[in-house]
């Protein structure tokens, strides 16, 4: 179900969901994005019945852009 464009409340109803390679590490701490959709959602990968944001694709990329330049670190 989608509240509006940017919030999907039950994320186990969209599919194609998958972690970075780079998740590996058993931390409990990732994200999983999922595919096939018209924007970009993300959810907890603990919580798969939990809701998903959903980012434009403008906003997507603004977001991994700023992970990978360091922007964004420990919250």
């Amino acid at each position: 179900m989608v509240i509006d464009e940017r919030t999907v409340t039950d994320s186990s109803t969209l599919t194609g969901w998958y972690k970075s390679s780079y998740s590996g590490g058993g931390q409990g701490e990732c994200l999983e994005v999922a595919r096939g959709c018209a924007g970009t959602p993300v959810r907890d990968s603990k919580a798969v019945s939990g809701p998903a944001l959903v980012f434009s694709a403008d906003g997507w990329a603004s977001f991994v852009a700023a992970v990978k330049e360091g922007h964004i670190g420990d919250v």
